[in-house]
């Protein structure tokens, strides 16, 4: 144990959409209960902030993207990134949590102490200074992909291009596309935002995808949102609102896989209406797998569709087969030259975000464990890990991860409980993927994070109206062992334990 360790009953790791919420939720149920948000950049925002490419904005709707305590005031239905950075901002001000963040300090690593119950992290500055934080529970609201190490795949050439390659997540502030003739690697949410951004002042900017994205269009302002404001007050209108889309997500994404001939043509009668007329939809917006395989990505405002028809934008459906000084050569043999690449060809996931795990002197490593409840991590005492939905807005998961923390501080805290943590014990419990997408940085990486089990309490789902139910009627001690720790005992720490489930 580090004596001079700065010491808080809860330890939070980030200051984004995750952190942010669990610090609300955690005090407003357990108001006694110290707690500080530890930030490895030097501003709130996390996601929001790390992301700085023209275009940046939420791939879903910012009334369930937002924070269901703090009503999001702006007109947009769909908000950009700068704008939800703010937000978050004024979020932590209102309710007093910037008090409590620690910027510039970089988590490394996490070690568990069964004597005392109680987390020692160590972190590290930009300067190379070094702090250990210690504290009773921890709270990861880190997110599930690499902050310093995005996905480059191997381009033949690239090297040789005379000239800018970047990739979005490490967008300069200082490069300059205007004028210059443009090409996106890349046909995710990151580079459907990207390509209208850029078309506003580059020369042509092409969009070069191996295969076509599901795509559908949605309006930045929403007239009904509008509606329900002019009648409602702040606050009932967003929780209104919010429960609103919430339902749209639900319902939308039933239909989608339920019955997916159907959606295919839905969406490539949209798309052909939204297209010149003539346009090879087939070729460039007709996906091979069903919608909702992969993350539905979001058109605003039929943008890509109308740069497109404008000539300021155009989709190449080919491969790569080099790149030269002065652009890429594909291989039907067709050449795009460039002045500008950019490769947004997506992330790399990673759990905990790559902190080192150690419980009592032993190296934990997260892949190897099941998740309990979306949110604990089997034998791992006091830690809690937030992650979203894949096909939801990511708030919604992470707000009741929040108050399910919440509530088990609580019930620790109610009956003299130093530590807890879900066993699984000598059960059975068959694997499948935590994500059930089948895009590429799933794909690339299905056993980068901690292991889903087929039922539950060991089951990830993403189905949030499962998880309502499942949290509204939750039995806390399920799969639970709870105890002292010997230090506040003077003796074997106790232990309750159900049976595993």
């Amino acid at each position: 144990m580090d004596d001079q360790a700065v010491y808080s009953d809860v330890l939070i790791i980030g200051a984004g959409i995750s952190g942010l919420g669990a610090a609300y939720r955690i005090h407003q149920r357990n108001p006694q209960l110290s707690y500080t948000i530890l930030e490895r950049r030097e501003r709130i925002g996390g996601t929001w902030d790390l992301f700085r490419y023209p275009g940046i904005r939420s791939d879903s709707d910012i009334f369930t993207l937002s924070l269901p305590f703090e009503p999001w005031t702006r007109p947009e239905n769909v908000a950009d990134g700068g704008d939800i950075r703010d937000y978050l901002a004024d979020a932590a001000r209102h309710h007093g949590m910037d008090e409590h963040i620690r910027f510039d300090t970089r988590v490394i690593s996490a070690d568990w102490d069964s004597s005392t119950d109680t987390w020692t992290l160590r972190t590290s500055a930009s300067d190379g200074s070094t702090t250990s934080y210690r504290g009773r529970f921890v709270f990861f609201g880190t997110g599930y992909y690499d902050y310093d190490r995005p996905y480059r795949p191997d381009i033949p050439g690239l090297e040789d291009f005379a000239g800018d390659v970047v990739h979005p997540q490490f967008w300069p502030e200082s490069l300059e596309h205007s004028g210059k003739r443009v090409v996106v690697i890349g046909s995710g949410a990151t580079a459907i935002s990207l390509v209208p951004a850029l078309a506003k002042t580059a020369a042509h900017v092409t969009m070069l995808q191996r295969s076509p994205t599901y795509m559908m269009s949605m309006a930045r302002v929403d007239p009904m949102v509008e509606s329900i404001r002019k009648v409602l007050s702040p606050k009932l209108a967003h929780s209104v609102v919010r429960a609103r889309n919430a339902a749209f997500s639900v319902l939308s994404y039933a239909m989608f896989r339920k019955a997916p001939r159907f959606g295919r043509w839905l969406v490539r009668n949209r798309t052909i209406a939204a297209l010149p007329e003539g346009y090879d939809v087939d070729l460039h917006f007709k996906p091979r797998y069903d919608p909702w395989d992969q993350r539905m990505c979001l058109v605003l405002d039929h943008d890509l569709f109308d740069d497109i028809g404008q000539g300021r934008a155009e989709v190449v459906t080919d491969h790569v087969d080099h790149v030269d000084a002065t652009g890429i050569v594909l291989t039907s043999g067709r050449r795009i030259d460039a002045d500008l690449i950019v490769t947004a060809t997506g992330l790399q996931l990673q759990a905990l975000g790559g902190v080192d795990i150690v419980v009592d002197g032993t190296a934990v490593t997260p892949t190897d464990r099941f998740v309990y409840k979306e949110h604990l991590l089997e034998d791992v005492p006091n830690m809690a890990w937030c992650i979203g939905y894949t096909n939801a807005s990511w708030t919604l998961r992470a707000d009741m991860t929040a108050r399910a923390v919440a509530k088990l501080l609580a019930y620790m805290e109610s009956r003299g409980y130093t530590h807890a943590y879900p066993h699984l014990g000598e059960v059975s419990m068959p694997e499948k993927p935590t994500f059930d997408l089948k895009a590429g940085y799933i794909q690339r990486a299905p056993h980068a994070l901690p292991k889903s089990g087929i039922r539950r309490p060991w089951n990830v789902r993403h189905n949030y109206v499962l998880d309502i139910l499942d949290h509204r009627f939750d039995r806390i001690e399920e799969s639970m062992v709870f105890g002292r720790a010997p230090a506040q005992t003077a003796q074997k720490p106790e232990t309750e334990q159900a049976q595993p489930a």
